[in-house]
Order: structure tokens, then sequence, then C-alpha cells
């Protein structure tokens, strides 16, 4: 190839290039040697006056040639016959195209800038060719201020449900303790902690957010909110048990002492061992059920100068004959009773009542407690002329037993007579309250 006087060719570009000093030489030379033909196109009247891919210029007293992406600006006047040449340095060939497009037969079509390398995108860009000119993308999370792709905080447009944690060009979403990301990475739903081996020793319930342990009856929660501990219900109350309360892992048991059977859940109740033929009573005895255990009574309880009724045998009353000189002081009659009580009862406590089995006209009956092994423990009531209570006027702590002869004195002053009965009552105190 050849190129045009103060140019070489370049192997490399293959394209013309030469330097700025042989291009102000080749100048002067071409305006002096063609002063003469200042109004003469000889781009267009010599043939190939430009060689190498050099473009031809005319211009006024001759013409330039120069690499096809020079620019010329002539002056308005010919007279001025001055010339401004603007060099750009570029190995592409002239093109007639607009910048942007490359010409292709007759016509022009658009360059493809991001295929030939023609772009200035940086690095971490993305060159995206368009009609006549091409753009800098940015990559997704990114957007373009000035030349610069800048990192998009996204948390700033509330993506996520509970929390956002941005990242170049990205982001990410977070949940509370107790809940998990959704499918689309963004809302937060439960979590089932009872399901996923929560720590609860017994009982557990999901919660949202969150979750409950709970405890079998009988247990409570520990200070760590997971374990369970027994409850030692006994402590709580002395109630909880009417006798004694027995502490088991998770529950209580109440128990009721020897002569007692449990009632219930709490209660105790006095075993009658007479009806149960556990009494161990022998023959010619009767068996007196008392609270917490049994007596072991003769069946014939009459003592001297007292018999045993004949006429009244069963009723167990003992009489003292007349014929006997020291029946005249004693009642005549003698019945014998048994009771139980409590002890610890609330005072005064009505505990037994006297009733006359018979009346007669004009007689007045009068009660008292004529002996017994008590020291102001009880006294006698009267009611009206028939009857009569006994009440408890202290109180007793069993296991204790009192025997009372209770008289029912009878007078008719009309024929001045006068008889008294008795009724001899044995009081066992038992040894609990109930």
């Amino acid at each position: 190839q050849e190129c045009t006087d103060g140019y070489e060719w370049d192997i490399e570009s293959q394209h013309c290039k030469g330097g700025w000093i042989n291009l102000v030489v080749m100048l002067e030379r071409v305006m002096c040697e063609k002063v003469m033909s200042l109004y003469i196109n000889e781009c267009q009247t010599i043939v190939e006056a430009c060689q190498g891919e050099m473009k031809c210029f005319n211009h006024y007293g001759g013409y330039l040639c120069l690499p096809r992406s020079a620019s010329v600006i002539t002056a308005p006047e010919p007279s001025s016959q001055s010339v401004a040449i603007l060099p750009v340095e570029s190995n592409e060939a002239f093109s007639p195209c607009p910048v942007g497009y490359d010409a292709q037969g007759e016509g022009c079509v658009d360059m493809d800038e991001c295929v030939l390398d023609l772009h200035d995108c940086q690095p971490s860009q993305q060159c995206v060719n368009t009609v006549g000119t091409y753009s800098c993308q940015c990559p997704d999370g990114y957007s373009k201020i000035g030349i610069e792709c800048v990192d998009i905080d996204e948390c700033r447009y509330r993506y996520c449900q509970h929390r956002c944690v941005n990242a170049p060009g990205s982001f990410s979403c977070e949940c509370e303790p107790g809940f998990q990301l959704a499918g689309n990475n963004r809302s937060c739903v439960d979590v089932n902690e009872c399901e996923m081996g929560a720590p609860c020793q017994q009982k557990c319930y999901n919660t949202y957010g969150t979750f409950l342990c709970r405890c079998e009856p009988g247990y409570e929660l520990g200070p760590d909110g997971h374990s369970c501990n027994d409850v030692d219900e006994c402590s709580y109350s002395s109630y909880m048990c009417q006798f004694q309360c027995v502490n088991n892992p998770g529950r209580f048991s109440c128990i009721c002492p020897e002569g007692y059977q449990l009632q219930g859940t709490r209660l105790c109740q006095d075993v009658n061992e007479c009806e149960t033929d556990i009494d161990q009573c022998g023959e010619g005895q009767t068996c007196i059920n008392i609270h917490g255990g049994y007596q072991c009574t003769d069946s014939n309880r009459c003592r001297e100068p007292y018999v045993l009724s004949r006429a009244l045998l069963s009723d167990n009353r003992c009489v003292c004959p007349v014929i006997k000189p020291e029946c005249r002081d004693l009642p005549f009659s003698i019945v014998h009773r048994y009771m139980s009580i409590t002890s610890e009862r609330s005072l005064p406590s009505d505990i037994f009542q006297i009733q006359a089995t018979r009346i007669y006209p004009g007689v007045y009956n009068t009660f008292r407690i004529r002996s017994g092994d008590h020291n102001g423990e009880f006294y006698i009531r009267q009611m009206n002329n028939i009857s009569a209570m006994l009440v408890l006027a202290r109180a007793v702590t069993g296991p204790i037993e009192y025997t009372l002869d209770l008289e029912m004195v009878s007078v008719n002053p009309l024929i001045s007579y006068q008889t008294s009965s008795a009724l001899r009552l044995s009081v066992f105190v038992g040894p609990y309250t109930f």
C-alpha cells in the first residue's frame, strides 16, 4: 500500500498514519504550488488524487489528503487562503454517515458499539446497543449516578415483613425469633416450636411467634420455663387432709388413723367395728362402737344392790328392790347408755337429751347430775317438765371416758309421793376432732 506524502502505511491498523509536522510541510507545499488553481476542485478532476484509503478534501487553491476521520473547516472568503485542520487520532475509515452509523453500500446502518468495543461502560456495567448509540446499564440492585453504579438500599422500601439486611446489589429478609421466611422470602410465618422439639418437659402449646410450656396437674413450671417440678400439696395447707397428707410425685394422698377409713379423698370416717364383725368381744359381752375403736361390755351391767329387771329385759334396766334397805336412798331404776363424741368440740355443745318415758298427772320432774367422774365439763339444762339436755361446758380432748348418772326426780305433792330414776351414761371422747 502507498500513502500520500507525509504519511506511512501502518500494518497493524491497515491505515495511513503520519506526523503533525509532515502534514504542515505538505500543506505549505501544496498551497504554494496551486495558488493558480484556487477555484479548481482537484478531488473531482484528478484521478486518485489521494491514495491508501486517504480522503480527498478540496479547498481554495488546492486539496488535502487526510484520514477519513479528519474534519476540515475552510474560511468563507476565497482570499483568506487560510485552512484549519482538526486531526482526530483514529484508526477508523471515514464514513459519510452520522455518528453511531456505518456506511454500508449506499446507505447507513446502526453500529453496534458494544460488539465493536467502542463504548466507555465501566467493567461492572453492561453495554446495551441502541439505535445510533448505546447505553451502559448497571446490574440488578444498582442504580446509575453519573457514570458510576451505586448500590440500591432496598431496605428503604420495606420489602421485608420483619427485618431487612442490605447487601451490595441485593438484600435479604430476616424474621424475628419464633418465625421463619415464607416461600416468597419476604413474609414471615409462625414456627410451630412444639413440632420442632421445643424443650418443654411435659406439655407444649404453640402460640403466635413463640410457645408455652405447661405442666400436668400436681406439677408447677420451674424458673427456666421448661421443666416441671412436683408440687408439695401437703405444705400448702393443713386442711388438705383431715388427718395426714402424704405427698407423691404429681399428686398427694390422705391417710386416716387406725379405726378410721377414708371417705372420699380427704375426710376420715369412723369404722364401726361392731357392724363389720372385726371386734373381739367374747361371749356374754356387747360390742359398743366408739370413735376410733370399740368397747366390749358385759351384757348384764347391773351392780349390787341393783338387779336385772325381768319385766324389761330388752331395755337392760336395773332396778333396786324396795325390800333392800340400801335401796331406800338410791334411784329406783338405772338404764345404761353409751355415746361417743369427738375431741375439741365447739362450746357449749348439746350432746345428750333425757326424756321421761312415763307421764303421771300432777307429777313434777326435776333433772340433775347425781354423780359422775367429771370436773365441771358437763351440766344439765332442763327444757320442760319431761325433758332436759346434757351440755358439754368445757373443751375435752380424748381419748378419755366419762361416766355420768343423770337422775330424774319425780314428785307428786298432792299425795306426798317421790321417786327417781337414773340413766348411767358412758361418754367416750375420741382422740381426734373427727
